[in-house]
């Protein structure tokens, strides 16, 4: 697929800690680096790459740790079936190759025989089948379930309405794997580079069902070992040596700090306590004139969630007249300052159709500034709900500098056009997520990093109930056209669907995009190697530093 557009990736690794507690060693290994004389000992021979993970990882459980600050680092401390390679598209990883049924449903992978967890184990096809009925078990709690939906029986077991001996996954012998979807899938490849399918040792899992809390219970089959956790300050992976693929790995280790401060991320950045770094706003303009920050693309997107069962937001074109309220040019214009694309829909551009036309470009603006239009649709709402002062509205933002900036011309535009006064509410991150998935937020802000390359992925998003819905918005007929579009194997049709959906979406508002995605960041002139996916999360198997 073609390279998707659209905010900084890296800055989605720094969200939470207070820039504060980015003591001197945060990006740094315990103890010195050399000897006297300059004579290097052996730590300082070693390879070490220093990245900024901006906070705590939720968790290291595949199924659990369903974000940014987690998957960037779980990537690389585990591996799926397949892989994204170099070139952003799937390719043979913990399997060595598969076959495809002729009616495209069953695939059979052949597990490689070299293919070890980093404790010695044999990777094998039990771990896989252990691992995705988990993601699938409804008493897991992941928010990644959705995504294996297309496997046969796997909805209606995370439903409660099937059992897990219904899911079609099953091991023929300890190295091949086979699962059997409910309709043939063009993306089926990429959606399980995505961490939520990696294995579990089902060994060390039921002998300790918190080994993923701790570097010394860690086992993973990736790239790189857990070694060092120190919770909420740094953690430490090293060369898996038992990876089937470790002659190709040529960094000894990777340092990831956990500093939720532009500024400071990039003030260590200059002082060689970083590797890569975010792009400060303020100081974008002179980055990108002298040719410091590198762009590459991103999909996703960084946009607002209405509650729509919380007053005033239950009224469509109340929310209608705050979305076109918002000026989304001058936002990445004057706020972010980074090159990213103002949105007007919610489908990343960078996805071709059958005819080979950008499902952005046709599915076209779908909401777009107009503040005269928005004060008639706020007047109107009022008079439906016979409010003759609004509702008290917080706009609800997680803890980063970039959120708050962002919020603050919100709060702006909202007094400016509508001249309507919103209160602003911050909080820190993993207890922000909770809130707003207990719909307890009136207005908030989110992200979206696609998972897979597909527009389904946006989309499927917004059905009633998804566990990424978080509204409280429903509609039958948009429903129904993703259902459709998740099963339809003529690639035409399918893309009508979601050409549908969307416009549904924006007909009821129950989103303010803001803008796409890019990955906007500073790196180090000796590293090289780093793979910063469009569609995916950064890859470190390949990277190097001099």
């Amino acid at each position: 697929m073609k390279k998707l557009l659209s905010v900084l990736m890296m800055g989605l690794f720094v969200l939470i800690l207070a820039a504060c507690t980015a003591n001197e060693d945060a990006g740094k290994e315990p103890e010195g680096s050399g000897g006297d004389d300059g004579e290097k000992t052996e730590e300082a021979a070693e390879k070490v790459l220093y990245m900024n993970n901006g906070q705590e990882p939720t968790s290291f459980d595949p199924p659990i740790g369903f974000n940014a600050v987690s998957w960037q680092s779980l990537n690389n401390l585990m591996e799926g079936l397949t892989r994204l390679g170099q070139s952003h598209e799937p390719e043979a990883a913990t399997a060595e190759d598969w076959d495809v049924s002729e009616d495209g449903k069953v695939y059979t992978f052949h597990i490689r025989e070299d293919a070890k967890w980093s404790n010695g184990d044999d990777v094998t096809a039990g771990d896989f089948v252990y691992a995705w009925k988990r993601l699938l078990d409804p008493n897991t709690g992941s928010p990644a379930a959705f995504l294996a939906y297309f496997i046969e029986g796997g909805e209606a077991f995370n439903n409660g309405e099937g059992s897990a001996d219904d899911v079609q996954v099953k091991a023929v012998d300890d190295k091949t794997f086979e699962v059997t979807l409910i309709s043939p899938q063009a993306y089926f490849l990429s959606v399980i580079t995505n961490p939520a399918f990696f294995p579990i040792n089902e060994k060390v899992a039921e002998e300790n069902s918190e080994w993923f809390a701790e570097a010394e219970s860690f086992v993973g089959n990736g790239p790189f070992n857990l070694t060092e956790w120190v919770h909420d300050s740094h953690f430490v992976m090293e060369k898996n040596e038992q990876y089937w693929d470790a002659e190709n790995v040529k960094l000894d280790k990777v340092h990831w700090a956990m500093v939720d401060d532009t500024n400071t991320e990039y003030q260590m950045f200059q002082t060689g306590d970083l590797d890569t770094s975010d792009v400060p706003p303020e100081l974008s303009e002179q980055l990108f004139a002298d040719e410091s920050a590198e762009m590459v693309d991103q999909a996703g997107d960084y946009f607002y969630r209405f509650n729509v069962e919380m007053e005033p937001f239950q009224n469509e074109n109340i929310r209608k007249a705050f979305a076109m309220a918002v000026n989304q040019q001058e936002i990445v214009d004057y706020v972010t300052k980074n090159g990213e694309e103002p949105a007007y829909g919610f489908v990343s551009p960078g996805f071709k159709d059958p005819s080979g036309n950008d499902f952005r470009e046709t599915s076209g603006d779908l909401l777009k500034t107009n503040v005269e239009q928005a004060k008639e649709l706020l007047a109107k709402g009022m008079e439906e709900e016979g409010y003759d002062t609004l509702p008290e509205v917080t706009l609800t933002y997680s803890t980063l500098d970039t959120h708050k900036k962002i919020a603050e011309a919100l709060q702006q535009m909202f007094k400016e056009n509508l001249e309507v006064d919103v209160k602003l509410a911050n909080m820190e991150a993993n207890v922000f997520a909770e809130e707003q998935k207990a719909l307890k937020f009136q207005l908030s802000r989110s992200s979206f990093l696609a998972d897979y390359a597909d527009p389904i992925n946006f989309l499927e998003n917004f059905q009633t109930g998804h566990s990424m819905n978080r509204t409280g918005w429903s509609n039958e007929e948009y429903d129904k056209l993703i259902q459709s579009a998740l099963k339809e194997a003529d690639e035409k049709k399918r893309f009508e669907m979601m050409y549908d959906a969307e416009k549904i979406l924006f007909d009821e508002m129950p989103i303010i995009p803001i803008h796409f995605y890019n990955q906007v960041y500073l790196q180090n002139e000796d590293v090289t190697g780093i793979v910063r996916h469009p569609v995916g999360y950064i890859e470190l198997k390949w990277a190097e530093k001099k």
